[in-house]
């Protein structure tokens, strides 16, 4: 069974191979001190070759709880949305414990502040970017498509046209916390601070609007139970401005399970992204 499989990434691995494309790795998009405090950051940019025309742009937040991950570990997911036609950006975010999640999201929009700028030069449309993210990147994502806020403290307009979330974790933070009960000094609480003012300023369900750019919103059905109250609540909250949602529900899927499964691009998530990514004007 092994070999069976080792056979199969193998070709799964060369199906992908033959389009080219270029990367670049660890072009910083913020400079140490920026906003007084904030860290110097990157990101990473995969780019078909030899682009006829301006392509559409991925740009990907990673998970890990707010408080670990790297954009190093996809790469696979940059290098086989440009085999597919979409300039992919994943980008690394300041963690938790040493800042907290409004200069997160701060950060989420100043990396694509720098995607707005330049990515032409990489072959992508400035006029057609989707912001992804998996767990508390789904999160990230969802805020910043959804509040114009972060990009007003950075005095440029949101350059979202669309928002493509993954089995997206803390969509309403506020019920979580409150619900929790933690004690001061615990794990989310030294992301989100001790001050449910920020729970709820940074709980996308509570900023849903009529001018929201379109998302696809997908999640396991076997997910960590706060995953599955929180994006059931917001989806609740969701329908009175979008009745008909873009919403997959995977459901023999966990958690993990939600993000390596774009390993297999024949896969069905793969379509969805792919395809939600390209029908955006």
């Amino acid at each position: 069974m092994i070999k069976y499989l080792s056979v199969i990434m193998l070709v799964l691995a060369a199906s992908c191979s033959f389009k080219g494309i270029t990367v670049s790795e660890n072009i910083t998009y913020m400079e140490e001190g920026f906003l007084g405090e904030l860290p110097e950051k990157q990101l990473n940019v995969f780019a078909p070759k030899n682009a006829n025309s301006p392509l559409p742009v991925l740009v990907f937040i990673h998970g890990g709880s707010w408080r670990s991950g790297s954009k190093e570990r996809y790469g696979f997911f940059g290098r086989r949305m440009a085999r597919r036609d979409i300039v992919t950006v994943i980008i690394d975010y300041p963690l938790s414990p040493q800042y907290q999640i409004q200069a997160m999201a701060l950060a989420t929009a100043k990396s694509l502040d720098w995607v707005a700028s330049n990515i032409e030069g990489y072959g992508g449309d400035p006029e057609r970017i989707v912001v992804s993210g998996h767990s508390a990147g789904g999160h990230l994502a969802a805020l910043v498509a959804i509040r114009d806020t972060y990009f007003d403290s950075l005095e440029m307009e949101s350059p979202v046209t669309g928002a493509a979330l993954i089995d997206a974790a803390g969509l309403d933070m506020y019920h979580f916390l409150v619900n929790q009960n933690y004690e001061p000094g615990t794990s989310h609480l030294k992301t989100f601070t001790n001050d449910p003012n920020v729970w709820k300023e940074t709980s996308p369900i509570y900023y849903l609007h009529g001018d929201m750019p379109p998302m696809l919103i997908m999640i396991g059905g076997k997910t960590y139970p706060s995953i599955l109250e929180g994006t059931a609540r917001f989806m609740d909250a969701y329908k009175d401005f979008v009745p008909k949602p873009d919403y997959k529900v995977q459901r023999n899927k966990r958690h993990i399970p939600m993000m390596v499964q774009f390993l297999y691009t024949p896969g069905r998530a793969f379509r969805w992204v792919r395809d939600f990514v390209k029908e955006i004007d």
